[in-house]
């Protein structure tokens, strides 16, 4: 029998406000232990949470983006749980009066190799729900002999909760699902989504069943995912290891299971609670109230161009391929930097090449972000201008971009202190040519022998010769004219 994934996500967003959900304290990432707190979000007897307005407007805006039914009407509950790390033993959370109710998150799926020869599907998952709640704080463990500590800094930071469909039939597309989502939280800037963190968090929901059977199989929650990656390879596990239960006859058990990525397994933490084991009700200190259709409005027209619009704009405007414009929009910072480029004058396709790739490798090889790049995007744009006009070779730009992004120099001056233009004057390319069918007679006669692989050989001896300065293009022209058409 053939068995079918069905997957929904479920991620934890820390919203970008300074002070937390329900009192005054700092937000503040990487303060001393506990420094952060306060009687409220310590849960001291008579303390009274009062909702932080950003912290909603952040949250409909959100909702916005993605689609969803914003509640005219709201509150809060009390989820109830022990734990070391809720001081109240109860997080305020929302249940069945959510801010942000169904709506949709359109996704890019790739065919074939995910390369840019390969298809583009959009698929539209459906969102369940989006609400607010209370961090818990963090339990530390490393490093201590008997016991844990716990830091309660992160009590009471607002997150918003955002809850898919279980639309997501495969890891490749719960990994491209959260690419999208969290493209779409940078451009609302709502949220710096630093795993590292903590502020994204993910949640994956995975079972499985007979591809001609409409009824869910058994879910099982797989909690402590740190990467997208380790999402998609949790989720890959999860399902081979039901699908392969099932074959045997296995019963499949609801549960919380963790991931062990040193390992590449997952293990069982403990039963999966019901939404009853929580004893949700109203939060008695926050009465509900009605949300404002001006306040919806205003919020809406600060939303900007998210994603896949910019992307069909890139296409249209630009003339990039669709595989390049659904890359660069993934990153906020990436597409503004490459749009900057164009706009200083640079070929758009030239542009979107050169970022996605060598402006990327150097990032890589340097471990930082695209704003902290010393190539501005005028000055790589300065760079494009001269491999288009010919002044350089793609192999000598190469070396070019390194030296801007050591020195900090624009290419125009590397180019004039170092005498890099590329040589264009046929009558030098012409006896580089001679010299080089002189000295490689083996090459010569397989070229003529139909052997493509020899007239690369012959374009180095070539390029060697000139010092790597000679348009490769012209090269090739006078290589096959001098050496006449081959035998087939």
């Amino acid at each position: 029998m053939n068995y079918e994934p069905v997957i929904g996500l479920e991620v934890h967003v820390q919203l970008k406000t300074k002070s937390k959900l329900f009192c005054s304290c700092s937000t503040e990432f990487g303060a001393e232990g506990n420094q952060h707190t306060c009687p409220v979000c310590l849960g001291w007897p008579g303390s009274l949470p009062v909702l932080n307005e950003a912290a909603l407007k952040l949250a409909i805006r959100v909702g916005l983006a993605l689609n969803c039914k914003v509640a005219e009407r709201l509150k809060f509950d009390r989820k109830n749980y022990f734990y070391p790390d809720l001081p109240k033993a109860y997080q305020i959370s929302q249940y069945d009066m959510p801010v942000n109710g169904r709506g949709w998150l359109d996704i890019e799926t790739r065919t074939g190799l995910g390369t840019r020869d390969s298809g583009l599907e959009i698929r539209r998952i459906g969102i369940t729900r989006a609400h607010l709640e209370e961090d818990a704080g963090k339990l530390l463990h490393e490093g201590i002999a008997d016991g844990s500590l716990v830091d309660y800094n992160r009590g009471g930071i607002p997150l918003l909760e955002i809850v898919s469909e279980p639309d997501l039939g495969s890891p490749q597309e719960a990994y491209d699902y959260l690419t999208a989502l969290k493209a779409i939280l940078q451009y609302l800037e709502v949220s710096d989504c630093d795993m590292e963190k903590g502020s994204l968090r993910c949640d994956a929901n995975v079972s499985v069943r007979p591809v001609s059977q409409e009824k869910f199989g058994t879910k099982v929650e797989i909690k402590n995912l740190n990467s997208f990656k380790m999402v998609q390879k949790a989720i890959q596990y999860e399902i081979e290891r039901q699908t392969e239960a099932l074959v045997n006859g296995e019963t499949i058990v609801q549960e919380t299971r963790l991931w062990n990525d040193a390992k590449g397994t997952t293990f069982s933490m403990r039963s999966k609670e019901e939404a009853h084991d929580y004893r949700y009700f109203p939060e008695p200190d926050l009465v509900p109230f009605t949300l404002s259709r001006e306040t919806v409005e205003e919020v809406r027209k600060t939303l900007p161009e998210l994603p896949l619009e910019r992307a069909k704009r890139f296409i249209k405007e630009f003339g990039i391929p669709e595989y390049d414009a659904y890359v660069l929009v993934q990153e906020k910072k990436l597409a503004n930097y490459f749009e900057s480029c164009v706009r200083e004058g640079a070929n758009a396709k030239l542009a979107s090449n050169w970022v996605q790739n060598e402006l990327l490798a150097l990032l890589n090889a340097k471990n930082i972000t695209i704003e902290h790049c010393a190539v501005s995007p005028h000055a790589l744009a300065g760079l494009i201008r001269l491999v288009e006009k010919g002044t350089l070779s793609g192999k000598t730009a190469k070396d070019v971009l390194q030296e801007m992004a050591a020195t900090g120099k624009t290419a125009e001056a590397i180019v004039k202190e170092k005498g890099l233009t590329q040589v264009s004057d046929t009558g030098l390319i012409e006896k580089a040519v001679e010299k080089a069918i002189a000295a490689n007679p083996a090459a010569v006669a397989e070229f003529k022998a139909g052997k493509q692989k020899a007239l690369g050989a012959l374009v180095g001896a070539v390029m060697k010769e000139t010092g790597g300065k000679a348009n490769p293009k012209l090269v090739n022209e006078i290589l096959i004219n001098k050496l006449g058409t081959r035998s087939s």
